[in-house]
């Protein structure tokens, strides 16, 4: 197994490009932001100890969690944040732990695609790392004019990870996606290539 971490900004095209990946050149991929919403479905521990921190009023009438409620507290509160991050985080590294094992004989790239890789200080786990990049003006502007968010919180989101030169800092291949989509996917294309020469 080739061990690939991906990241990117919000609204940086990151899924797209592990969708590219994964559909077009095969490579498992495992997705943080899936494994995030797996430890918070009911029955899940994480989900009691949120509703315990955050108050009854963060779950919806079937027992889900009100993800909109709860994203709009915590971007607004860095305590409040860090105190989600405490019960979320650990379940979240121990369930991708189980889902990387368990791709342990796989031969070629298995890729990671996280986008608090370097946020949460996992960027030295990964040989090569793939870092997707926009500026934060373009993130904003996608945030705002396809996701339809306020422009204020649009810039509390994007100030929330970390900056774009740390992660590429830590970057193997960057692909920049300011272009066309035919760019991009050419780019991934490029950088898939390079992963199984």
């Amino acid at each position: 197994m080739q061990l690939v971490g991906l990241t990117g900004g919000i609204a940086s095209g990151k899924s797209t490009v592990s969708g590219r990946f994964a559909d077009v050149h095969g490579f498992p991929v495992i997705d943080a932001d899936m494994v995030a919403r797996f430890v918070v479905e009911p029955g899940q521990p994480a989900l009691a100890e949120i509703a315990d921190r955050f108050g009854a009023d963060m779950l919806l009438a079937d027992g889900t969690l009100d993800r909109p409620a709860l994203g709009a507290l915590v971007f607004a509160d860095e305590a409040a944040r860090q105190d989600l991050n405490g019960i979320t985080h650990p379940r979240i590294a121990e369930e991708m732990g189980r889902r990387i094992a368990a791709l342990a004989d796989h031969d070629g790239p298995v890729v990671v695609d996280s986008p608090l890789l370097v946020e949460m200080g996992h960027a030295e786990a990964y040989p090569t790392i793939v870092v997707v990049a926009v500026g934060p003006e373009v993130q904003h502007d996608r945030l705002v004019a396809d996701r339809g968010m306020d422009p204020d919180e649009a810039w509390g989101r994007i100030n929330s990870q970390a900056p774009l030169a740390d992660k590429l800092a830590v970057a193997t291949h960057v692909i920049w996606n300011e272009g066309t989509i035919a760019e991009l996917e050419a780019r991934v294309d490029e950088v898939a290539a390079s992963l199984t020469a």
